[in-house]
C-alpha cells in the first residue's frame, strides 16, 4: 500500500489540477486505506481525481466510511442490488442476529464476496436435493471413518484419491451431479442464478455505482452479459459551474397551470393574448421580479404532461414532469408550487424556499346552527344542571333538617282565653290547638311554631335560587349559614349562567366535527385522502410518527380516497357532505378557502413544514444567483406582497360575518368551586345544629335540675314530631314538652294575656 500512496504523491507532483484517473484493482479494506490516506495527503486536489475500484468491491460501507473527506470521485461495480426485496429480508435478518455467535452479522450490509459464497452454498444445496429426490437410496451414503478409507456402504464405489497409478478413478455420480447443477435455477443475494450449457452463469446485472460531489452512492450505469453497458443515471453527477450567465440569452422557463400560482390571462378586450403576457399569477410575478434581478429574458413554458415530477423509468432521463423537462435540458428554470424533496434534490438543484408550507386540512364548512327552543340552557352543561337541581333539593332538606333541631326556629305562642284563643284561631289558622281542642274558660294555653316545614324551606330556597325575596328567614346561626353559602351558591352560578347567555342566544355557532389530525386519525366517519403519488402522498408512506402511520394505513386500504388532481379533491370536499377531508398543502387550503361558494375551511394545525423552491438543473449557473434573489425578495417583503395580493386581495368571501367558533359552554370543571362551598356549609349548619340542641338540652336540664339524658329525650320528642300538629305549613308543640321558660315564651301582640 505504501508503494501506491507513493506513485500517487508522484503523480501530484507532475500535474496537481490536471484530471486523473486511477484504477485500484485490490480488496476492498486495501482500496479505502488507499483512498483515504490519498484524499488526506491531497485535501485541496481531491477533486481532480477520479478513482476506478476494478473488483466487486463497491459496498455500502464506502459512503459511511468516506464521507467525512467530503466529496471524492469514485466509481465501482456492485452485484448485490439493496432494494430486492430478497436482499431486504436477508439483510434484516443478517442484522438481528448475534455478531457473537455468527462471525460478521450485526451489520447493515453484506460483501460481494460472502454474498456469492451464500449464493454458491444455495446452489449446491438446490443441486444435491434434485439428485437425492430421484436417487432416494443414495440418502444413506456415508463415511466409515478410517482413515485413509473412503469407503462407502450401500454398494457404492469409493473413490481413491490417493492413487498409485497416477490417475483417479472419477465419480459414478459426478456427471450426473455435474448435469443438475447446471439446470439450477434460484433466486440469490447477487440476482438470478442461471448457468448455460458449459457451467457459466448468464443473465445476471452489474451495477455501475459511484459517489458524486455530495457524497452520496448512486447507481449511474448497468451492465449485463444480453444488453451489455446502459447508462441510466449519470444525471446524479454534480459538476461545478464555470459558466457565466448569457445576458443575451433567453431562457426556458417551465411551470404548470394551478390557482393562483399560474392562470390563464383573460383579454379585457378580447383580444388573443401570446407569449408570457397569456399567463398571470404569483408565479408568474415571482419570474418577472427573479429575471428583473438577474438581468435576464425569458419564455414561460408549460410542462408538457403536466406534472411536478417523480421518478419514471418509461421515460428518458428517468423522470417525469417539471423535473425530467430539468434534467433532459429541455428547461433552463421551473418556477412553480414545487415541494422541495431529497430525491428532487437529488437529480436538479433547488433555490433556498419562496414560500414555506405544510400539509394541511380541508373540510367543508359545518352548517351553522340556529338557536333552539330550549337553547337558553345551552351556557351550562347537562351535568352542571343536574348537580344544580339535585343542590336545590339537599339544600332544602337541610334547611328543614336544621330547623327542626335548632331551638332557636321554634316559637312559644301563649293565648289567654277560649273566647280569644277561638277567635284568633279563626282569623289565624296557625295559632289553633296542636289537639285542636279550645282550651277551657280563663285557662291560659302556649303552642310551639316552626315557619321551616318542608314546603317554606322549598320556597326559601326556590325564592333565593331566582334572586327574589321571601315572607320567612332563619333565625338561628344553623340556618342562616344554610342560607349564606346557598345565596353565595346562587349570585356565582347565575352570574355565570347570564355572562353565557348572551352568547350563545345571540351567535350562531359552527361546529367543526374535525378539529386537528388527532381527531382526523380517530374517527372512519369521516374519510380522507391527498394527491395520488405527490409529495403529500410520499411523505404519509415514509413517515415513522405513530400518528400519520396510521393515517397512511387508512388511505392505503382505501384506494378511492386518493385522487388524480387537487381540484378533483376539492370538488370532493364540497360535495361529499361534511364526509370528506382533503390533505392538502396550506398555501392551496387558503386560497381555495378564499374563493366562491366560501364553503370550504382549513382545520388544525399543519402537519409538516417545508418548502417551494425555483429549481435549476445540476451545475447550471443560474442556481447561485437565482438563489440570491429570492432571499433578497424574501428580505425586502416582496414576497410577503405577492402572497397578499394573489392570496387575500383578491378574495371572493366576505369575513365580516366571521363567528367565533371558540364559544365553549361551562363544563362542571369551571364551577366546581361553588359546589365544593355549597357542601362544606350545609355540613357546617349541620354540626352547629346538633352544638345547638346539644346546649339547649343542657340549659334546660340545669334549669330543671333532671338529668341531661331526660331533657334531651324531651327535645328529642318535640324533633321527631313527638306531641305535634301540623296546620298551615307550620308545627306546633305543647310549651311544656322544652320546658316552660321566660326566655322561650312568645306572647302574641293580637291576644289578651291572663
Amino acid at each position: 500500500m505504501s508503494e501506491a500512496i507513493d506513485f500517487l504523491r508522484s503523480l501530484e507532483e507532475l500535474n496537481r489540477w490536471s484530471n486523473k484517473y486511477v484504477v485500484l484493482d485490490c480488496p476492498t479494506d486495501m482500496a479505502k486505506d488507499i483512498v483515504v490516506s490519498h484524499v488526506r495527503d491531497v485535501a485541496l486536489g481531491k477533486r481532480t481525481y477520479h478513482y476506478l475500484l476494478s473488483g466487486l468491491i463497491m459496498d455500502d460501507r464506502w459512503e459511511s466510511e468516506v464521507i467525512e473527506y467530503g466529496a471524492i470521485n469514485i466509481t465501482g461495480f456492485r452485484i448485490v442490488d439493496a432494494t430486492r426485496p430478497y436482499v431486504k429480508d436477508f439483510l434484516a435478518g443478517w442484522h438481528r442476529l448475534d455478531p457473537a455467535t455468527s462471525q460478521g452479522a450485526g451489520r447493515e450490509s453484506i460483501s460481494a464476496q460472502a454474498a456469492l459464497m451464500y449464493d454458491a452454498v444455495f446452489v449446491l444445496v438446490e443441486a444435491f436435493n434434485k439428485f437425492l429426490r430421484k436417487k432416494p437410496d443414495r440418502s444413506n451414503v456415508r463415511r466409515t471413518g478410517i482413515p485413509g478409507s473412503s469407503q462407502i456402504t450401500n454398494g457404492t464405489r469409493s473413490l481413491d484419491c490417493n492413487s498409485s497409478r497416477g490417475w483417479v478413478t472419477p465419480f459414478e455420480y459426478g456427471d450426473k451431479i455435474s448435469r443438475l447443477l447446471r439446470k439450477v435455477e434460484i433466486e440469490g443475494l447477487t440476482g438470478e442464478i442461471r448457468f448455460n450449457d458449459d457451467g457459466r452463469r448468464h443473465n445476471y446485472t452489474l451495477h455501475v455505482v459511484e459517489m458524486t460531489v455530495n457524497s452520496a452512492m448512486v447507481k449511474v450505469a448497468e451492465w449485463t452479459d444480453e444488453a451489455g453497458f446502459q447508462a441510466i443515471a449519470a444525471k446524479y453527477i454534480r459538476l461545478r459551474p464555470h459558466a457565466e450567465i448569457e445576458k443575451n440569452k433567453t431562457y426556458i422557463v417551465t411551470t404548470i397551470v394551478e390557482e393562483p400560482y399560474i392562470m390563464r390571462k383573460k383579454s379585457e378586450t378580447g383580444e388573443l393574448l401570446t407569449g408570457n403576457d397569456s399567463y398571470e399569477g404569483y408565479c408568474k410575478d415571482l419570474a418577472d421580479l427573479i429575471a428583473k434581478k438577474l438581468g435576464i429574458t425569458y419564455e414561460l413554458r408549460i410542462v408538457k404532461d403536466g406534472k411536478y415530477g417523480m421518478e419514471n423509468p418509461d421515460v428518458p432521463g428517468g423522470w417525469d414532469g417539471m423535473v425530467g423537462e430539468l434534467i433532459r435540458k429541455e428547461a433552463d428554470i421551473a418556477i412553480a408550487p414545487m415541494t422541495i424533496t431529497s430525491e428532487r434534490e437529488r437529480v436538479i438543484d433547488f433555490s433556498k424556499p419562496f414560500m414555506s408550507l405544510g400539509i394541511s386540512i380541508m373540510i367543508k364548512k359545518p352548517i351553522k346552527q340556529k338557536p333552539g327552543v330550549f337553547s337558553f340552557l345551552n351556557p351550562l352543561s347537562k351535568e352542571i344542571w343536574v348537580c344544580v337541581i339535585f343542590s336545590y333539593i339537599g339544600v332544602s332538606i337541610v334547611l328543614f333538617t336544621v330547623s327542626r333541631f335548632s331551638p332557636y326556629e321554634w316559637r312559644v305562642l301563649t293565648l289567654s282565653s277560649s273566647t280569644d284563643s277561638t277567635m284568633a284561631a279563626r282569623n289565624d289558622p296557625t295559632l289553633q290547638h296542636p289537639h285542636g281542642s279550645q282550651g277551657s274558660p280563663h285557662v291560659p294555653t302556649s303552642s310551639m311554631a316552626n315557619d321551616f316545614s318542608i314546603i317554606n324551606s322549598l320556597w326559601f330556597a326556590l325564592a333565593a335560587f331566582m334572586q327574589q325575596g321571601c315572607d320567612i328567614s332563619p333565625r338561628s346561626i344553623s340556618g342562616r349559614i344554610v342560607g349564606s353559602v346557598w345565596w353565595f351558591f346562587t349570585l356565582i352560578l347565575i352570574s355565570s349562567y347570564t355572562a353565557n347567555l348572551a352568547a350563545f342566544l345571540t351567535v350562531e355557532r359552527m361546529v367543526a366535527p374535525i378539529n386537528s389530525p388527532e381527531d382526523l386519525a380517530s374517527q372512519t366517519e369521516v374519510q380522507y385522502g391527498t394527491l395520488s403519488h405527490g409529495s403529500t402522498w410520499d411523505f404519509f408512506r415514509k413517515s415513522q410518527i405513530s400518528l400519520y402511520s396510521k393515517m397512511w394505513e387508512f388511505m392505503n386500504s382505501r384506494k378511492h380516497v386518493f385522487v388524480k388532481t387537487y381540484d378533483e379533491g376539492i370538488r370532493r370536499v364540497r360535495t361529499s357532505k361534511g364526509k370528506y377531508a382533503l390533505l392538502i398543502e396550506s398555501p392551496k387550503n387558503e386560497y381555495i378557502n378564499e374563493r366562491e361558494p366560501c364553503d370550504t375551511m382549513k382545520v388544525g394545525r399543519n402537519l409538516d413544514a417545508k418548502g417551494f423552491g425555483v429549481a435549476t438543473p445540476l451545475g447550471s449557473p443560474l442556481k447561485d444567483p437565482i438563489n440570491l434573489a429570492v432571499l433578497s425578495l424574501k428580505e425586502n417583503g416582496e414576497l410577503t406582497k405577492l402572497v397578499n395580493r394573489w392570496w387575500y386581495d383578491r378574495t371572493e368571501c366576505r369575513h365580516g360575518d366571521k363567528q367565533d367558533a371558540t364559544r365553549n359552554e361551562l363544563s362542571l370543571s369551571n364551577v366546581a368551586g361553588i359546589f365544593y362551598i355549597l357542601i362544606g356549609g350545609l355540613l357546617l349548619a349541620l354540626a352547629v345544629a346538633l352544638l345547638e340542641f346539644c346546649y339547649k338540652s343542657h340549659t334546660e336540664a340545669t334549669r330543671a335540675k333532671i338529668p341531661l339524658s331526660d331533657a334531651m329525650k324531651a327535645k328529642a320528642r318535640l324533633t321527631i314530631g313527638g306531641g305535634r300538629d301540623f296546620d298551615n305549613g307550620r308545627y306546633y308543640a305543647p310549651a311544656n314538652a322544652i320546658g316552660n321558660t321566660e326566655g322561650d315564651q312568645v306572647h302574641s301582640n293580637t291576644h289578651t294575656q291572663v
